[in-house]
């Protein structure tokens, strides 16, 4: 028995050990800093300026849209608009699609009362490049990187103006039916949001690295 905790414990210690050393490459890797100068990038907590949960929730969305640019950084038009199979979508309309989800929620969290969709203004803007599909395959392109970039900082702009007008209390507010028609609150809504980019980062690196053109081992 006291031979089999030791083996257990000796097992335990280079399971760890190799973990450690993986987390400090990647780290070492350049990972979702090179693409800005904030260097608090990788502390998740308050920030200055929000409510306490609310900055929290600032620095993971954060945090998150640096990784998401850092995977398209180096694209041009021709890639933005490459289309993996006819049932496939192509990055330039996945980085719009990014920017009608986070306005779809803008619409429902900061404007009063239960259920919010799309403004009309937005519904023309934003309805193709929010379901994709076919429609999305035939009318997303043409576009450099700067024009989704600026369209996904115009719309983050938005929300990160809207967050500072709130408290706590309003992120902790709860919609009675929305995911799969239970409670769902307001930070919820945003975590979603980030979780959502982080979806779409690896069907993008996922594209990114099947470019016509690009050898085994580029990113």
């Amino acid at each position: 028995m006291n031979e089999k905790r030791a083996s257990n414990r000796r097992s335990f210690i280079a399971t760890s050990m190799t973990t450690l050393t993986g987390l400090a490459l990647f780290a070492q890797s350049g990972f979702a800093h090179e693409t800005t100068a904030d260097d608090d990038i990788h502390i998740i907590g308050p920030k200055s300026g929000y409510a306490p949960q609310i900055g929290t929730l600032v620095s993971m969305m954060t945090w998150m849209r640096v990784t998401v640019l850092r995977s398209v950084e180096k694209l041009n038009q021709e890639q933005l608009d490459f289309l993996f199979d006819p049932h496939s979508n192509t990055i330039g309309a996945m980085l719009m699609h990014l920017a009608a989800t986070e306005t779809f929620y803008q619409t429902n969290t900061f404007i009063d009362g239960f259920p919010q969709d799309y403004t009309e203004a937005d519904k023309k803007i934003w309805d193709i490049p929010m379901n994709l599909g076919e429609p999305a395959r035939k009318s997303i392109k043409g576009h450099d990187l700067k024009y989704y970039t600026d369209m996904l900082s115009q719309v983050r702009e938005k929300t990160l103006a809207e967050f500072r007008k709130r408290d706590d209390a309003w992120l902790m507010k709860v919609d009675p039916k929305f995911f799969a028609g239970k409670p769902t609150n307001n930070y919820c809504k945003w975590f979603h949001v980030c979780e959502h980019e982080s979806n779409h980062n690896g069907q993008i690196k996922w594209i990114a690295k099947r470019l016509p053109g690009v050898k085994p081992g580029d990113e």
